[in-house]
């Protein structure tokens, strides 16, 4: 039954790679703004998943159970924790030379020091799991 996304996972790790969306050396070069490429590679997936967004909702399209499918209204407010969520994140990605996506794609491509980042950021996110009834949203 998940074969299926195993293949899709396997799939995507190998697209990533060979596009160079792993290197540490292109994400080095998008954080200085040498290149295009990373900038490219994101504002597509951007692009795609608005075009998916939109037409999920023009479509009307439902989950299993019925209910409609789509993102929940965000109330910005200040967003003092979009900031610090954002910087957090950005400095995660600057320091490893990786977001979470690609780490999986890392390890198979032979960096194993990447099972550091991929423990980081399941105790980062169990730590959210854990401190989230207490933060303000």
């Amino acid at each position: 039954m998940l074969l299926p996304y195993f293949l899709l996972g396997s799939a995507f790790g190998v697209v990533i790679v060979e596009a160079e969306v792993v290197s540490w050396f292109r994400i080095q070069e998008m954080f200085r703004f040498d290149a295009f490429h990373m900038y490219g590679i994101i504002g597509t997936a951007v692009l795609t998943a608005a075009i998916s967004l939109l037409t999920i909702k023009r479509l009307g399209l439902r989950g299993p159970d019925g209910t409609p499918l789509g993102l929940a209204p965000k109330r910005l407010g200040t967003g003092v924790q979009y900031l610090a969520g954002g910087t957090m994140f950005g400095l995660g990605w600057a320091l490893t030379g990786a977001c979470p996506g690609p780490l999986v794609a890392l390890v198979g491509a032979g960096t194993p020091v990447m099972l550091v980042a991929i423990l980081s950021a399941l105790v980062g996110t169990w730590t959210y799991g854990q401190l989230r009834p207490r933060l303000p949203h």
